[in-house]
């Protein structure tokens, strides 16, 4: 039961930074660098508040957290992806805006897979040029499509997230690592809040509240959980599980913005999730020693 919940609220808050920032953005309560300095914050005061907790507690094992102090690498990754993510959130839909970050973090994991020279079997690689097609069709220009550099930094955004996921694959304690990261990026606030200091005054209580909401509660907390959630799952559950993340913003977006779902945002969706949950199902080639 324990491991159902913490699944299902971390997978809420991953949708809910989507909606967050976007009610923050659309409504013009905030501007995207104000909204990401307080988001990253947020987040590191949320991470610590919690790393400090369980540290106490001895939540995480001291001996395999010892040295897990994440890196700048790593640190850089998450600043890019938060940036960019929250720029292209201006102008995208919830929904295709997690499609396009979701469909970018799943591509470069796999991309990297393959560079890293993983035996696909041929279901596997049929279903990644699938999903890769079917990424293309999401950005193919038509009336109906994402504004190009909107997705584009969404792409960027997910790849940067991509790069921060493969790093921290060898973290023995994530949690940890991550409240580093964050507390790294501390470092590049200043610089992120002094560019957008002359539309602070722009800036209502409203959309203050939404970035820290994004940056404690759907970040912090929710990443949190997740880790908590993790050993509890196996690796395929797991990344399947992360399929309903799109769907769940898509239909957030519906509810709170009174976006529409077009038939271009269904079918983008179905071709590129429904490949990378038959590339999570399918078997790897055994490798030939």
């Amino acid at each position: 039961m324990k491991v159902t919940f913490y699944t299902l609220f971390a997978l809420v808050a991953f949708a809910a930074n989507s909606l967050l920032c976007r009610l923050a953005l659309a409504n013009g309560h905030i501007d995207a660098w104000n909204f990401t300095g307080l988001r990253l914050l947020s987040g590191a005061m949320c991470l610590g508040f919690i790393l400090f907790i369980t540290t106490n507690k001895k939540v995480i094992p001291n001996k395999a957290a010892h040295d897990e102090r994440g890196s700048w690498r790593s640190s850089l990754s998450l600043v890019v992806y938060a940036l960019c993510f929250s720029i292209a959130y201006v102008e995208l839909d919830t929904g295709t805006g997690a499609l396009i970050l979701f469909s970018a973090v799943q591509l470069t994991m796999i991309s990297w897979g393959v560079f890293s020279k993983e035996r696909l079997s041929n279901v596997q690689l049929l279903a990644f040029l699938t999903a890769l097609a079917g990424f293309i069709y999401l950005m193919m220009p038509s009336a109906k499509t994402p504004s190009l550099i909107p997705g584009l930094l969404m792409m960027l955004s997910g790849i940067a997230w991509g790069v921060y996921s493969i790093r921290g694959k060898a973290c023995r304690a994530p949690l940890k690592a991550t409240a580093y990261n964050f507390a790294r990026s501390l470092f590049i606030v200043p610089l992120i809040l002094l560019i957008g200091f002359s539309a602070l005054s722009g800036s209502s209580w409203e959309g203050i509240l939404l970035a820290v909401l994004s940056g404690s509660v759907a970040s912090g907390l929710g990443y949190s959980l997740w880790y908590v959630a993790l050993p509890l799952l196996k690796s395929s559950q797991a990344a399947v599980v992360q399929l309903l993340v799109p769907i769940i913003a898509a239909v957030a977006g519906v509810a709170f913005l009174n976006e529409n779902i077009t038939l271009h945002f269904i079918i983008a969706s179905a071709v590129i999730l429904g490949a990378v949950l038959v590339f999570l199902k399918a078997k790897s080639v055994p490798a030939q020693h």
